[in-house]
């Protein structure tokens, strides 16, 4: 029976497809375990070898492997090698003596390896094998210890008797309730507050985690920041899309700053802005501002942490701070508690209106507006909602705020170059070398580049500038 893997088969180094041997190099490269194996004089050869295949073992690879070696049931003795970097040693030998178990995992019933964190599908167990793989701990290799314990094993190597059937397993149909990404550095922005929405829902969507409150479950994100550069009506036919009119928002602006406390609320945000303290915060804010446009003590917090702690029911909006930034007037709102869907665009209209009558009051032209939401979230029973915003999002591109890059190839020199530009056009730096790559992590070093959209496509351009240099051709950027 030859070896046929069933998956990374680009990745894996067939040295001879009847050897009975998996030699597996953990996080250290192929390379350096073959180039070991030769210096201690092992078999390598493709007829000959003892050794069918050496891999990799990152960890994440271990389903892979399973079915792998079902598919290859010949491949019974496995010697383990190389640098230990993510446990993965011991995951998989703890798969085939421990088992596996059920875990709650980010609010989802999942398996995971008995004894590990190793998170993986169950479709897979140590029953679905007729003869379980023996394992051989062999280090790292770079002792002799290490080299000889290797060297014994595969030279006094005897197979084991007839393989068995070979078996395929698929791996499970992905289902995925979110993303990977760091939850709490979700940083977006854009020109209006229905766009910054739009893309609010699309990364609650598909990076929010699963969380299992009093009131029911939420998809959350933490301190995720939206800046929202041009504070102003968005147009009544794109609000209609989504749902929103014109006519709710400016209600709610108007709602929203009333000072006056109803009897039925325990709360507003307007009568903790404008009467709550004994003051009208904005026109105490304007004041100052008209004073000192530089006022940097503009900051009105509407948490009371007296009274607030022990309430039952108390503000989702819990500061504001109004700076002239620029020669504009920017508010930066932070909010404990979120409601992205339902709540989330109506506060920012809420917000700009606030903005307006200090902007108004100190004669100066409104800025950028931000928001900092430290726990926000969508209900998952409104998910057909989501989709749908999710769903309309098409593709866009957007001049990164770091700048602009013209590539160029001077074949005299033999060097690419990579000027980095203002956005009005001016030179700020010349990268230049021969190799892509070194430009790359220039750019990456200097922070030069901030949408994700243009270092890819800034990618694109250094690739095809490092071939034009070795080719001789004339370089054109797309």
């Amino acid at each position: 029976m030859e070896f046929i893997p069933l998956h990374f088969g680009d990745k894996l180094r067939v040295v001879n497809p009847k050897g009975r041997i998996g030699i597996l190099t953990l996080w250290s490269k192929v390379e350096f375990v073959e180039q070991k194996l030769a210096e201690m004089g092992i078999d390598l050869g493709a007829e000959t070898s003892k050794i069918a295949v050496i891999g990799n073992l990152y960890g994440n690879g271990i389903p892979h492997l399973l079915r792998n070696l079902l598919y290859n049931p010949q491949i019974r003795d496995l010697v383990i090698c190389g640098a230990n970097r993510s446990g993965s040693r011991e995951d998989i030998i703890a798969f085939f003596k421990n088992g596996l178990e059920n875990t709650m995992s980010l609010g989802e019933m999942v398996t995971r390896i008995k004894g590990t964190s190793r998170i993986i599908d169950d479709l897979v167990t140590p029953e679905s094998f007729t003869e379980k793989p023996r394992f051989i701990s062999a280090g790292d290799l770079r002792d002799q210890v290490s080299r000889e314990t290797l060297y014994t094993f595969v030279q006094s190597f005897t197979p084991a008797g007839t393989a068995g059937e070979r078996i395929e397993i698929p791996l499970p149909e992905i289902r995925v309730s979110h993303y990977p990404s760091e939850p709490r550095n979700h940083n977006i922005v854009k020109d209006t507050p229905l766009e910054a929405w739009r893309e609010l829902i699309f990364r609650l969507y598909r990076f929010g985690r699963l969380v299992h409150l009093r009131k029911g479950d939420r998809q959350e994100l933490q301190n995720v920041k939206v800046v929202v550069r041009n504070s102003r009506m968005d147009d009544e036919g794109k609000l209609h899309e989504f749902g929103f009119t014109l006519e709710d928002l400016r209600q709610y602006q108007y709602d929203m700053l009333l000072g006056p406390l109803p009897e039925d609320h325990s709360y507003t945000y307007g009568n903790r802005i404008r009467e709550y303290y004994g003051f009208d915060a904005l026109k105490k804010i304007t004041g100052r501002l008209r004073k000192n446009p530089q006022d940097r003590d503009c900051y009105l917090a509407l948490w009371d942490s007296h009274s607030d702690i022990d309430a039952d029911d108390a503000p989702c909006l819990v500061s504001l701070f109004f700076r002239v930034f620029d020669e504009k007037l920017t508010l930066t709102a932070c909010y404990r508690t979120h409601n992205a869907l339902d709540a989330w665009l109506k506060n920012v209209y809420g917000l700009m209106k606030a903005q307006e009558i200090v902007a108004e009051g100190a004669e100066i032209e409104p800025g950028a507006l931000t928001v900092i939401s430290h726990s926000i979230s969508i209900d998952p029973s409104k998910y057909d909602l989501a989709t749908r915003v999710v769903n309309a999002k098409g593709f866009e591109i957007e001049m990164d705020p770091n700048g602009q890059f013209m590539v160029t190839v001077d074949h005299e020199a033999g060097e690419i170059v990579a000027q980095h530009l203002s956005d009005k056009g001016f030179m700020l730096h010349e990268y230049r070398s021969a190799k892509a790559q070194r430009i790359q992590h220039e750019i990456a070093r200097d922070c030069a580049v901030a949408d994700i959209n243009h270092a890819l496509y800034l990618g694109r351009q250094l690739a095809k500038a490092e071939m034009c240099l070795e080719t001789g051709e004339a370089f054109v950027e797309d």
